[in-house]
């Protein structure tokens, strides 16, 4: 089935640059795809471009609900902070399997073309699982980021592993969705999808399993076909901000409370080598002011 969703422009945007989609993407939960998600959202906000966001997990909704605790802080302190406009795509309960995926495909790209002529950037933050919805997300994305906890069980999502000499013997599920969503876009368009992988909560200390986890990674990247990023460090920060909407740029640039400790300047540092690492179409001499 072909998932690819054509991006319109309208006349009186035609001389708008097309938006620029970036799909948050892991079929398993708990690796950072919505806290990476607010993170480049509001980065991109500071660096002065426009940005939307879709979330297509309406059962969890933890980009929509991280940006609500933002905006509720931002209400309650009366500060001025970057707030990100994010839409929930439902999961139809059509009865039809053909019929569900119809609709959600209209719902998908109205929201998707709607952003994309209102911002600079739409970041999308998809199900960890399997969906017709997340299928739609990769398949219109410009980028495709994937964070992953460092690990050979997140490992697994993107290649089988010999359990003895550690040799990659094929590709995912996964690993094969987004091959396919590649290939059909570049078919479709000539738009060559980027596909970025983030380690994300790595220790800080050096040890062998995060040794042979880098060495499966490096032989796996040029077979797979997608490019290693820094990730985020396992923080507790990050769990901190979530009830009130902030991110570690809003610690330095608002009044938070927060102290600012070297894990913090740390922290903000790793996100700013994710966003040159990601080397996104716009930001040519964009300061990054964080």
């Amino acid at each position: 089935m072909n998932n690819f969703i054509k991006l319109e422009e309208s006349d009186d945007m035609s001389d708008k640059p097309r938006a620029q989609v970036i799909c948050l993407g892991n079929e398993k939960g708990g690796s950072g795809k919505s806290t990476t998600a607010m993170h480049i959202l509001v980065a991109l906000m500071t660096m002065g471009k426009s940005a939307g966001a879709l979330d297509l997990d309406s059962r969890q909704k933890s980009l929509a609900r991280y940006v609500e605790n933002r905006s509720s802080w931002a209400r309650q302190t009366g500060q001025d902070i970057p707030i990100p406009d994010v839409r929930v795509i439902q999961q139809s309960s059509a009865d039809s399997r053909t019929q569900a995926r119809e609709e959600e495909r209209q719902w998908f790209e109205t929201a998707l073309n709607e952003l994309c002529g209102k911002y600079d950037f739409v970041v999308i933050d998809s199900p960890g699982a399997d969906t017709h919805l997340s299928h739609l997300g990769h398949a219109s994305a410009d980028t495709i980021i994937t964070p992953m906890n460092d690990s050979f069980v997140d490992l697994d999502l993107l290649a089988k592993v010999d359990p003895d000499t550690y040799e990659v013997i094929g590709p995912s599920l996964y690993s094969e969705m987004i091959w396919e969503s590649r290939k059909r876009r570049a078919l479709t368009d000539r738009v060559s999808i980027d596909w970025v992988l983030m380690r994300n909560r790595l220790a800080s200390l050096d040890a062998k399993n995060k040794r042979r986890v880098g060495e499966v990674l490096e032989k796996l990247a040029p077979r797979t076909g997608f490019r290693l990023a820094p990730g985020f460090g396992e923080r507790v920060i990050y769990r901190e901000l979530f009830p009130s909407g902030l991110t570690l740029l809003d610690i330095m640039n608002t009044d938070t409370h927060v102290s600012m400790t070297m894990s913090h300047v740390a922290a903000r540092q790793e996100l700013r080598d994710l966003m040159v690492t990601l080397d996104l179409p716009g930001l040519e001499g964009a300061a990054a002011s964080f």
